[in-house]
């Protein structure tokens, strides 16, 4: 009779090169995954940066009832932290002049913004027949 070996030989081995794209595969998973959660956190996105100028006769506003229209130093305008273009802004205020006559209208200037877009928007305010308009400013010490 003739015996068979049979050959319980195990070989165990570890490719490196596997590894290292599984780990790759995983650290640009990761990456992409947190960099879109911080693009568009929406705390992050409703932030507007302004810095307004000083005045030694600012006071504070009283009334809760209008509209806060800023001007960024960029030249953008949001209206209650939403960007507007400018026809879209003309529009918007059009309709709630309409919707309310005696519409207040807070205006919050960047320092650092071209003039230009002031008086654009002023010269906007002018031709809707907004009467109601305060512009911020932060009190000298």
């Amino acid at each position: 009779m003739i015996k068979i070996k049979t050959q319980k030989k195990y070989l165990v081995a570890l490719e490196s090169v596997a590894m290292t794209d599984i780990v790759m595969n995983m650290f640009i998973f990761f990456f992409i995954s947190f960099s879109l959660i911080y693009t568009f956190n929406p705390t992050r996105i409703s932030k507007v940066d302004i810095k307004l100028p000083k005045a030694s006769s600012a006071v504070s506003l009283e009334g809760a009832d209008k509209i806060v229209l800023t001007i960024t130093k960029e030249g953008e305008f949001t209206v209650n932290d939403e960007k507007k273009s400018a026809r879209g802004l003309k529009e918007y205020l059009a309709r709630r002049k309409r919707d309310d006559p005696s519409l207040g209208l807070l205006l919050k200037v960047d320092s650092r913004t071209k003039f230009s877009n002031v008086v654009s928007v002023l010269d906007m305010i002018n031709e809707l027949h907004i009467e109601r308009v305060s512009v911020a400013a932060i009190k000298k010490p």
